[in-house]
């Protein structure tokens, strides 16, 4: 899920870049690429930091290794989910390859729209680039390997929602005295979640009595957009157990009385304490996806929040766009009693491994070319500064390239968390019915947020509309 770009970045990255060429046999590429030169192949993604590097910077390496011109387009992510979706239903072949969102694979494997990418490689052997290797990605590439192991995308971008907070709030000698003197206890990165909404509603206060433009919290709330469901089905509900959207796939169902778990009483008090941190949350909370969240906690106007790791990055470091440059404090999110124990035993998980990959639609009228393509940004010799720029790490090499070692400690350990605390994330559940049944929950959560339904309410409702579309495509029968 999601983002934006600096021209300054850019331009120092695409400086370093030139500076010497990422593969290790160029004369190759310009060899296997000569059938396609002077083609253009085109791509859409959403604008997200490691997006735009692609389009910016990898692109252009590309054309100038293999005279294959990229036309890369970055759009919003709804713009970019139905201009693929569209493409590839309608077999009109406008896009040779599309940015596939882990949650979303499934669908495309049961529609049969993607090239199966390590079959078509070993049919075309000659156009097998040497320093491309399948087994080089991280485990995130497996969610986008079907039953027989083959991959169907190129993982291009992979991170976890973690918690951020201001160290300069945090650590501040006179705030934490003010703290302790009312809550009792030292003023420090939430653990609980009581913890949390004790920090959140202490620094909206503090903000108000201090004439700060300041919160204690962000909230991804978003009432006309699908962020706020993603919000709350990836983020919080498993922070408190609630796991794989709250539906039981044996049973056919979400509802608590059949064997499922949207209606239940962890999924009320984990939309029950999501909401209630909207008070001490900004005033755009309500319209914010997460581009806006990121932008919020950027502005320094939240002590808290769940950010997008992607983000992380830029955040911590980019002056131009960022007021809280140095003092971006990461942890794990806040998570419930015995979840992070369920994680590590494998029996669940604390949040959501975020990403996505590139795959080439059957539609596409350049297969060949984009084959070259995908393996050229799936090299490991373009990984470090693409992380670096994006907070995204696909491949296991790149965590310990001297680049990102360095890029670590700016974020404050963001990238040994990712290698260390990852697989206490998962991807989204294998369902093939992912949208359909976002789409059903997502007017319930965002009438929740409008004080138009309780959390029980909401939930009830959702899991019986989602157990009849269940019942609808055949599940629970």
């Amino acid at each position: 899920m999601k983002r934006c770009f600096t021209i300054v970045l850019l331009i120092a990255f695409a400086l370093v870049a030139n500076m010497s060429l990422v593969s290790a046999d160029d004369a190759w590429w310009a060899e296997a690429a000569a059938p396609y030169a002077g083609s253009t192949i085109r791509g859409v993604s959403e604008s997200t930091p490691p997006s735009n590097y692609v389009a910016d910077v990898l692109a252009a390496q590309f054309t100038e290794l293999t005279g294959i011109h990229v036309e890369f387009e970055t759009t919003s992510w709804d713009q970019m989910y139905s201009k693929a979706i569209n493409d590839m239903e309608a077999n009109t072949g406008i896009y040779d390859f599309v940015y596939i969102e882990q949650d979303i694979i499934y669908s495309y494997l049961a529609q049969d729209y993607l090239v199966n990418l390590t079959q078509f490689a070993a049919d075309n052997a000659a156009l097998a680039a040497a320093d491309y290797d399948e087994s080089a990605f991280t485990s995130f590439a497996d969610y986008f390997k079907n039953a027989d192991g083959d991959l169907f995308g190129v993982p291009m971008e992979a991170f976890v929602k973690v918690y951020l907070y201001r160290k300069d709030l945090f650590e501040d000698a006179d705030i934490m005295a003010a703290f302790e003197a009312e809550y009792g206890y030292p003023l420090a990165p939430a653990e609980t979640f009581e913890q949390y909404a004790d920090n959140a509603m202490f620094f909206t206060a503090y903000g108000e009595s201090m004439d700060m433009d300041l919160w204690g919290t962000t909230v991804q709330g978003s009432t006309g957009h699908p962020a706020s469901t993603y919000e709350f089905l990836e983020s919080i509900g498993p922070s408190f157990g609630l796991y794989n959207w709250g539906i039981n796939l044996d049973a056919g169902s979400a509802q608590s009385a059949n064997g499922g778990a949207l209606d239940g009483e962890t999924a009320v008090e984990a939309l029950s304490f999501w909401l209630s941190m909207l008070p001490y949350a900004p005033p755009e909370a309500t319209s914010s996806t997460w581009d806006e969240v990121a932008s919020s906690f950027a502005a320094g106007r939240a002590a808290q929040g769940w950010v997008y790791g992607e983000n992380a990055a830029w955040i911590a470091t980019d002056e131009s766009r960022s007021a809280v440059t140095g003092n971006v404090g990461v942890r794990l999110p806040v998570t419930a009693p015995g979840v992070i124990e369920a994680a590590q035993m494998g029996e669940g998980y604390i949040g959501y491994y975020d990403g996505g990959a590139f795959g080439i639609p059957h539609s596409s009228r350049n297969k060949e070319a984009t084959l070259l393509w995908l393996q050229f940004i799936g090299q490991p010799s373009v990984q470090a500064e693409w992380a670096a720029v994006g907070a995204r790490i696909t491949h296991t090499a790149t965590f310990d390239d001297p680049l990102i070692a360095e890029q670590d400690a700016k974020v404050d350990g963001y990238y040994t968390l990712l290698e260390e605390q990852g697989p206490l994330f998962a991807g989204a559940p294998p369902f093939p019915f992912h949208a359909q049944v976002r789409e059903i929950i997502d007017p319930f959560i965002q009438r929740a947020i409008l004080g138009e339904l309780t959390p029980a309410e909401a939930l009830s409702q959702a899991a019986m509309a989602v157990d009849e579309e269940l019942a609808r495509l055949g599940y629970g029968m």
